[in-house]
């Protein structure tokens, strides 16, 4: 089946395998990729029926194990927030970790978790999970929010508040940026103080113009 009709839960970057869990987020990112293109070297991640099961995901890994092994890594990240979907994300990384104990687990969020579940979710993930990068995104609320455009109320701070959560479960936690994004310029050194404030590693990426 053409990659670009078929329903890529699992796709690749770099040889480096990725989950789409879902298309459905509480942000609507100014730099986001999917924004941008409807697809990611090749592969459609606009799902036609956004009812995906940890079946279904596992499924498309097993018939890829090979390639995913090889990578030694694999990461939560699609057009969507992963953890809207955190029982499926949980199944995925207790499968993973029991058949594939070597193979690393990468969350890629917006820190909106335990915000959209309403409780604290991080020691829920905390035994499944390697790393988990969440979407600091700007230095302040006000810039936060013409950045990210959030649709939960108090969406900054609940992101640091995410943070501090993961770091107290003992999760190797990023705190990360989108930098250079034209027209909305974050305060870099600012974000790493607050990150590290968090008791999270930084990382800032720039800004890719059409994705990758």
């Amino acid at each position: 089946m053409d990659t670009l009709s078929k329903e890529n839960l699992l796709y690749f970057l770099d040889n480096k395998p990725y989950i789409n869990m879902t298309n459905a987020c509480t942000n609507s990112c100014v730099f986001c990729v999917r924004n941008q293109k409807e697809d990611v070297q090749g592969a459609k991640l606009w799902l036609d029926k956004d009812n995906t099961t940890s079946s279904d995901v596992i499924t498309q890994i097993e018939e890829n194990i090979k390639k995913v092994l090889t990578a030694g890594e694999i990461v939560f990240c699609g057009y969507g927030e992963p953890l809207i979907k955190i029982n499926e994300v949980i199944e995925i990384c207790k499968y993973l970790k029991e058949k594939y104990p070597s193979l690393k687990i990468r969350i890629n969020t917006n820190g909106h978790a335990n915000a959209i579940h309403k409780r604290n979710v991080a020691p829920e993930l905390a035994p499944y999970i390697d790393i988990i990068s969440i979407s600091l995104n700007a230095e302040n609320e006000e810039k936060y929010n013409l950045v990210s455009k959030p649709k939960i109320d108090n969406a900054y701070e609940e992101v640091k508040r995410f943070i501090r959560a993961c770091v107290e479960e003992k999760i190797y936690t990023i705190a990360s940026i989108v930098d250079k994004v034209p027209n909305y310029p974050v305060n870099k050194e600012r974000c790493e103080v607050i990150a590290k404030s968090l008791g999270a590693k930084f990382r800032s990426r720039d800004f890719i113009e059409n994705g990758y």
